[in-house]
């Protein structure tokens, strides 16, 4: 064989470890990363909260099972625990190539679950965390939630810069702490994007539209982090956030969901929950009845089937 051959072949070979060894180090570092936003909940649950609408199967994900997530942005502060800004219940269910998402309006008036009192559903993480938050709205829509995803406000302002800003359709002109957001079409930063989702007073729908917009820039984020296919760009993503982030899916379920279903997953249905405001011994809550309960139910039942 020819010098100039084996020194070619010979420098290939250092090249190709070289690459191998570097997505080695990639892939465990984006793992390591996953494993740090991985909290399981507290295992003791209350009994028969709810009806498991599959038959209490366990959800596969890396076999494209249906399931549900609810994800709450957290407004955490240095004094207290804070309490949930957002919450926002997702049903994703690859065969029908869909994603079915609702908010709860943070005042709604519901019972509490294992706090033994009826408050505002958001008050549910201050008093007893993710364990409590997420058994209070399985209790609400008497519907089993399979996973939860916990975000601080820092955390969604760093993901959306991360993605190059985000662009949504904005239904009227308005400002908020020093931004503007002209009407149509306008990309907002991390910063901006959190003042649109905040934003309620001057919406002439009060908190229902400000949910309309959380939605819209969750349904925009959801978008672009599925066609995130470069595992550097991942890597450089879950080191940013990872400290504002808390999961209970695991680091094979995040590439199950980022390799297996962002293929299918063609469709997000938007949907409000009706009901109204009121005030009761002198505070605001949002009044949702049983009958638009069990209409949330009935969606997220139907969603899942295959």
């Amino acid at each position: 064989m020819k010098l100039w051959l084996k020194i070619t072949l010979s420098a290939l070979s250092l090249f190709l470890i070289g690459i191998l060894g570097y997505g080695i180090f990639v892939y465990y570092t984006v793992k390591s990363t996953a494993n740090d936003m991985y909290e399981p909940l507290d295992p003791v649950k209350p009994v028969n909260i709810v009806t498991d609408v599959r038959g209490g199967n366990e959800v596969k994900i890396n076999e494209k099972d249906p399931f549900t997530v609810m994800v709450m942005g957290v407004d955490e502060r240095s004094t207290d625990v804070g309490r949930t800004d957002t919450i926002i219940v997702l049903s994703v269910n690859p065969a029908k190539k869909s994603v079915l998402m609702f908010n709860i309006p943070r005042d709604t008036r519901t019972e509490i679950v294992g706090h033994n009192t009826v408050d505002k559903i958001n008050h549910a993480y201050a008093f007893g965390g993710v364990n409590m938050a997420l058994d209070t709205v399985e209790k609400f829509l008497d519907s089993p939630i399979d996973y939860y995803i916990k975000v601080n406000m820092q955390g969604f302002t760093q993901l959306i810069d991360l993605l190059g800003g985000v662009e949504v359709n904005n239904r009227f002109a308005f400002d908020y702490q020093g931004y503007h957001y002209n009407e149509g079409t306008i990309k907002l930063n991390g910063s901006e994007a959190l003042g649109y989702t905040r934003m309620r007073y001057d919406d002439p729908r009060g908190d229902i539209g400000r949910n309309s917009r959380q939605r819209q820039i969750l349904e925009r984020l959801m978008q672009t982090t599925l066609q995130v296919s470069n595992v550097i760009h991942l890597q450089t993503i879950l080191s940013e956030i990872g400290d504002n982030v808390r999961t209970d899916i695991t680091f094979e379920e995040m590439k199950g969901l980022l390799l297996d279903y962002r293929s299918d997953l063609e469709n997000i249905e938007t949907i409000e929950l009706q009901g109204e405001g009121t005030k009761i011994d002198g505070v605001y809550y949002y009044l949702i009845d049983q009958e638009e309960r069990d209409r949330a139910h009935g969606l997220i039942q139907k969603h899942l089937s295959q």
